[in-house]
């Protein structure tokens, strides 16, 4: 895999990186096991989890997997580049959730002790906590990076104005300020666009995006005319989150799903290759998160690496899939800056 810069690091990436999210839940110790050997073997090196992952499964069985895959390969450890989260509701003690500096220094420690690590490469608030005050949660992971258990701090699923309100605090406190975001990104879910990748283009944020294949939708598995069944995500749970399929099973979801599998269908490989190539280009992308349940899925997306696009391939995918932009603000503004955008 080709390597890239996290954000304004010097840290280097595989420009895929694994998500576990699926590891004690879609996805057994054994399985797991083969998927972070495969991934390993195939030189890359970003492996993201959650202490709250997997989400219907016991907390922390993710991190815990992870812990004693490592222990069993304690040479793997400085080549890979390990990200963790904390926000999310662990128990029902009142306190074990959000990010205070109570909680993060203990959920810290708490995914320290799981993961079988030392310190944490990325660590990274899952969410906004509007209980807490930025001033606080940045300077509790601060106290992390200066300790020696935290390399970087990161964030994930942040609007445009939290994540450079952090970041400018980040900076008036002279405190550690995010290098990362991890939103959800996709052929069919290109809103952050307006917002929050000019945010990281201009402040060196490496993007990480989550759901690079819309949840299922853009491996070309689902049909228009019934709800999926059998063993896979939507098949398992059809009201699922955002991937549902009465929410996606819309015109805009088949106009983008067609014209990807015809341009899949011109270069000869699967649908989920090409999505993944196009998110892997976009400005500021750092790095995907593939996840899977087995093996076998994970081999056939790294072979996305093999995937080009060219120019007028990348338009074709660029116009079906463009987001109806609201009026205001963001069209009006844009079409009152163009005169001026165009000096640039």
């Amino acid at each position: 895999m080709r390597k890239r810069l996290l954000g304004r690091t010097g840290v280097v990436v595989s420009e895929f990186a694994l998500g576990t999210m699926t590891f004690g839940q879609e996805a057994d110790e054994r399985s797991a096991f083969r998927i972070l050997d495969l991934y390993t073997e195939s030189d890359g090196n970003l492996i993201d989890t959650a202490d709250v992952y997997p989400p219907a499964g016991p907390r922390g069985a993710s991190e815990e997997i992870i812990g004693r895959w490592l222990n069993q390969r304690p040479q793997i450890r400085d080549r890979i580049v390990l990200a963790t989260k904390c926000r999310g509701r662990m128990d029902d003690s009142g306190n074990s959730e959000g990010l205070s500096r109570r909680w993060i220094v203990r959920a810290c420690e708490d995914s320290l002790r799981r993961l079988n690590t030392d310190y944490i490469d990325l660590y990274q608030a899952h969410q906004w906590d509007p209980a807490t005050p930025i001033e606080e949660t940045l300077m509790a992971f601060d106290s992390l990076v200066r300790s020696g258990k935290v390399r970087y701090v990161g964030v994930s699923n942040f609007t445009g104005w939290q994540l450079e309100r952090t970041i400018l605090t980040a900076r008036h406190l002279g405190v550690s300020a995010p290098v990362s975001l991890q939103p959800q990104y996709n052929l069919l879910a290109r809103e952050i666009e307006w917002e929050l990748v000019p945010v990281c283009l201009e402040e060196k944020i490496g993007i990480v995006p989550w759901g690079p294949l819309g949840q299922g939708w853009l491996s070309g598995k689902y049909s228009r005319d019934s709800a999926p069944t059998g063993a896979t995500r939507l098949g398992e749970d059809p009201n699922r989150g955002l991937e549902a399929y009465e929410k996606r099973n819309i015109d805009r979801t088949w106009k983008v799903v067609d014209a990807l599998q015809a341009l899949a269908t011109e270069l000869g490989v699967p649908a989920a290759r090409v999505a993944l190539r196009w998110l892997t280009d976009r400005p500021g992308v750092a790095a995907p998160l593939l996840g899977a349940r087995n093996v076998e899925q994970l081999r056939d997306n790294l072979l996305a690496v093999d995937v080009s696009l060219d120019e007028g391939q990348r338009a074709r995918l660029d116009a079906v899939s463009e987001p109806a932009t609201p009026d205001y603000p963001y069209r009006l503004l844009a079409a009152n800056a163009a005169g001026r955008q165009s000096l640039l």
